[in-house]
């Protein structure tokens, strides 16, 4: 699990946020959620989407969450009027579950659904602060955002050859190793409920938590049991377990809902393997 002792030492200034949305009342409950989060500062909150072109364009933020109908100029309509050196990375806002698939085919890090839920909410913005902590981890001048996580991976790196734990003998109770501090923590696999790259890290999701482990995504499957995880994207595995409903999307993709509350993005590339998982159901 991501250490936040070592996430608040590794980042010195605050991720800047801008809140979208025609509604004051849904713009202040965000505002107030993210007032728990020191990783994020609030630097403006816009009741339109031209205030919300001009706002990225003046203050470059990194985040951006951003409701998708509003008057006029709507969140997918302000996704098209920002040029790509200076589209930060977003979070839509809907109060219509339809419009995820659209969130998904933006490249949005995340959608709420309103009312948005303290959960709902936390889990979004830990997903985010993966993504922003990537971006920094690309720039030479800002290599060492990760170096309390760096020096954690070459530990276990050091030890792997050594180490078994990860994997018990009964099927139902294998378990995977992430370390976290100066502790192991065994997840128990079938917990896991999917799981995405960021870099060189793989982000497990375990009941609403993320726990961050540095591996490569063949050496992580190759841990799990691959009769229940499969890979659906470059950088996405599913727990088939948790899918509840399949949905498919026009462009040979499809979406599966998953038992909590997510939806993933099956890319065209391994549409077979939902396709085989579909013809095994009984």
């Amino acid at each position: 699990m991501i250490n936040k002792q070592e996430m608040d030492k590794n980042q010195t200034t605050p991720f800047r946020v801008i809140v979208v949305d025609d509604e004051p009342l849904a713009r202040r409950l965000i505002i107030a959620s993210l007032m728990d989060h020191p990783e994020f500062e609030v630097v403006a909150e816009c009741g339109n989407g031209r205030q919300a072109v001009d706002a990225v364009d003046k203050l470059s933020p990194d985040l951006m969450f951003l409701d998708i109908q509003m008057p006029g100029l709507g969140g997918f309509d302000v996704i098209r009027s920002l040029s790509s050196d200076k589209m930060p990375a977003v979070i839509f806002v809907t109060a219509f579950d339809a419009f995820a698939i659209d969130a998904f085919d933006a490249n949005a890090i995340d959608y709420l659904l309103k009312p948005i839920s303290e959960e709902r909410f936390s889990r979004a913005l830990g997903r985010a602060l993966v993504r922003l902590r990537q971006d920094q981890a690309s720039h030479a001048e800002k290599r060492n955002l990760f170096g309390a996580l760096n020096a954690i991976a070459e530990r276990v790196r050091e030890k792997s050859e050594a180490q078994t734990v990860g994997q018990s003998n009964d099927q139902d109770e294998r378990k995977i190793s992430i370390k976290d501090g100066d502790s192991v923590m065994l997840v128990v696999e079938s917990d896991i409920d999917w799981v995405d790259a960021a870099g060189d890290y793989m982000c497990i999701h375990v009941s609403g938590k993320t726990h961050v482990i540095r591996s490569t995504m063949h050496d992580l499957l190759s841990r799990l049991d691959q009769s229940k995880f499969k890979r659906v994207h470059r950088s996405t595995v599913v727990n088939t377990d948790r899918i509840v409903r399949i949905q498919k999307h026009m462009k040979g993709e499809y979406f599966l809902h998953l038992d909590c509350d997510e939806i993933i993005k099956v890319s065209r590339h391994y549409k077979e393997v939902i396709r085989d998982f579909i013809d095994r159901q009984p």
